[in-house]
């Protein structure tokens, strides 16, 4: 048998991981959001192949099988195809146990996936500015920035990254927080994951991808980007349509009382403080 051959059968025995996909196929739909679940079958098949063709997957997921199980229902938690740009499936090392196991990392389209599913967005930039690129933009003067290249320059030509950005147009057509990133926050975040030195990792392997994610990763944080957003909605509507239809309670005689004033200046502003430097990325 080729090597090839012994991977593929390993993947689909009856103890293999993409046996194990399929004997879990009732949980990964369980969890799945409802518009996915008609599509359980083709998510099973996909990953099985994944494993099929990937023969360091496969025996990352042959190592710590329940850890593979749990990276699986992650994403499938958040309806996010593994194994593609929404969802990585990482062969990652484990220094303590001293063995490769694998990791979920949720790509940028992913991200982007998310803030579409909430429902309040009608559309999602991300994009990266590379040195030979036209960039402007003044924060607090441009509602978004101006972004200009040169489509006849191949991608080399155009040269370096320089800058990732990302923002939002609510369905309102309003424009969300800007998120403008520079080599020195993409380095904070790179630095935070502990796997960036190795070949297998999406920062050495899909650079721009990263730089792509870093910028959505950031703008999650300004723009819903769960289901439960839209839920949120129509209690909140419910409640209104609720009051509209009590009858109202008649103004009890005599004068009005008056509005109790604490002194408390009624035009303070809520503040946000904002971690700059973000999550972990992996």
């Amino acid at each position: 048998m080729t090597g090839q051959t012994i991977g593929n059968a390993l993947a689909v025995r009856d103890n293999g991981p993409g046996a194990l996909v399929a004997q879990h196929r009732a949980d990964i739909e369980l969890v799945m959001p409802s518009h996915l679940q008609k599509r359980v079958g083709a998510w099973v098949r996909t990953t099985q192949g994944l494993l099929r063709r990937d023969e360091k997957l496969l025996k990352a997921a042959q190592n710590d099988p329940g850890q593979f199980m749990a990276v699986l229902l992650d994403a499938a938690r958040l309806g996010l195809e593994p194994g593609t740009e929404q969802y990585y499936l990482v062969p990652r090392w484990n220094t303590k146990k001293r063995r490769t196991e694998v990791t979920g990392v949720r790509g940028y389209q992913g991200e982007i996936e998310l803030m579409y599913r909430a429902g309040a967005v009608s559309s999602v930039i991300v994009e990266v500015v590379r040195q030979r690129d036209e960039f402007s933009y003044r924060p607090g003067r441009d509602d978004r920035p101006g972004h200009e290249i040169d489509w006849d320059l191949s991608l080399e030509e155009r040269g370096e990254l320089r800058l990732a950005y990302a923002y939002a147009v609510m369905k309102d057509g309003a424009t969300s927080k800007v998120v403008v990133l520079n080599h020195g926050h993409i380095a904070k975040a790179r630095a935070k994951s502990d796997s960036a030195d190795r070949d297998w990792s999406p920062w050495n392997t899909d650079e721009e991808a990263m730089w792509l994610k870093t910028a959505a990763h950031r703008l999650a944080k300004w723009v819903p980007t769960s289901a439960e957003y839209v839920r949120e909605q129509l209690r909140a509507q419910a409640d209104v349509d609720d009051e509209r239809s009590m009858p109202s309670a008649p103004m009890p005689a005599g004068p009005l009382p008056q509005p109790y004033d604490s002194g408390a200046d009624d035009d303070a502003i809520e503040g946000e403080f904002v971690d700059d430097e973000g999550e972990v990325l992996s």
